[in-house]
């Protein structure tokens, strides 16, 4: 068996210091935060150029991530590899609990399930990440998220329990 010889492909982007935030999210709610990111008040996180995806809505509760697959996404096996929808869904289940949050409140993720349905790959176009909480308490707060592309058809779902940090300690 051979190897086939393919053209080498490259990519090249950037980012804003990812410390650059912080202060801001001290200051702001997390609504107003997650909104001054929209408006491009805010940096970007790392992660959202190397994968290049990006929060399109944001309302309390609720959070929209989208990206379009392409084949720098791919995994050995020639499908988009399954964490590029991981990490989407964890980004929007975490945003969608922000929103919830005042000033000076943070979250981690605690645990996340995904819901492989089905492949996602290069050139389907745009897909959707849209996240929602379910409950939010004074310690821990949780969420639901599915994962369509535009014509609704559904490619993951994933459901999230995040730690609420509170400046009390409580």
């Amino acid at each position: 068996m051979s190897i086939a010889q393919t053209a080498e492909r490259t990519r090249t982007f950037s980012w804003d210091d990812p410390m650059i935030p912080g202060q801001l999210a001290r200051e702001l709610s997390g609504l107003e935060f997650l909104q001054a990111m929209i408006r491009g008040e805010i940096p970007r996180p790392p992660i959202a150029y190397t994968l290049n995806f990006q929060l399109t809505e944001i309302e309390e509760g609720r959070a929209v991530f989208t990206v379009e697959p392409a084949e720098y996404h791919y995994n050995p096996i020639g499908m988009v590899h399954g964490g590029l929808a991981a990490t989407l869904m964890d980004s929007a289940l975490g945003c969608a609990i922000q929103s919830t949050l005042p000033a000076g409140v943070y979250y981690s993720t605690l645990e996340i399930h995904v819901n492989f349905i089905r492949a996602l790959r290069a050139n389907m176009g745009e897909v959707r990440c849209e996240a929602e909480i379910i409950h939010v308490g004074r310690s821990t707060a949780t969420a639901q998220a599915r994962l369509v592309d535009a014509e609704g058809k559904l490619y993951a779902h994933s459901t999230t329990t995040c730690i609420i940090f509170r400046p009390d300690g409580d």
